[in-house]
């Protein structure tokens, strides 16, 4: 029985696309095309080089094993890039024997206090400092105990009064208002 290059790629595309991710398929997957099948092997064409390297770098366990169940053990798989330039010519290479790469796993340090990991420290304060007395020459009578607050001013006077009570410390940091009256 003979098989078609055609439906070979199509059966193998059915397991590819069971396995990855309907993006990853549609973006690696869908611009390639079957060319021919001789002598157990299936010849795809691919875009690019890039393209290429990637699936040989990324997929090429997946594709050995729907290549293996299509064509039996003897099936091999080879590329024919497209190269662009004015008179366009074809590259046809064999599937390496490169292994996948896998991402290094790396040690986290593990804080086991967990009290303390949730605290943050404050960036402004600075052990061994002494406290200086700055003049902020903030106006006394303004605070939020005789704030008027209202619907167009309760997000602002909010995150104002946060920032005020664990300064360093909330997401408003730094915190910036701004208004047409120049506050």
């Amino acid at each position: 029985m003979t098989k078609d290059h055609v439906t070979v790629w199509e059966n193998c595309l059915q397991v590819i696309r069971d396995n990855i991710s309907f993006q990853a398929y549609k973006t690696w997957f869908g611009p390639i095309k079957s060319v021919r099948l001789h002598d157990n092997v299936l010849t795809i064409q691919v875009p690019t080089q890039f393209f290429y390297e990637w699936i040989e770098e990324h997929y090429i366990h997946l594709l050995r094993k729907t290549i293996k169940k299509e064509l039996g053990k003897d099936g091999k798989l080879e590329y024919s890039i497209v190269m662009s330039n004015k008179d366009k010519f074809a590259v046809n290479l064999p599937t390496t024997n490169r292994t996948a790469t896998k991402n290094q796993s790396s040690n986290m340090p593990m804080d086991l206090n967990k009290e303390k990991s949730k605290a943050f420290p404050n960036p402004f304060i600075i052990p061994g400092l002494k406290k200086i007395k700055v003049n902020s020459q903030l106006n006394e009578n303004y605070s939020f105990e005789n704030f008027v607050e209202g619907d167009c001013n309760r997000l602002a006077r909010s995150a104002g009064y946060a920032v005020s009570q664990n300064p360093g410390k909330t997401s408003f940091n730094p915190l910036f208002l701004y208004g047409v009256t120049g506050l």
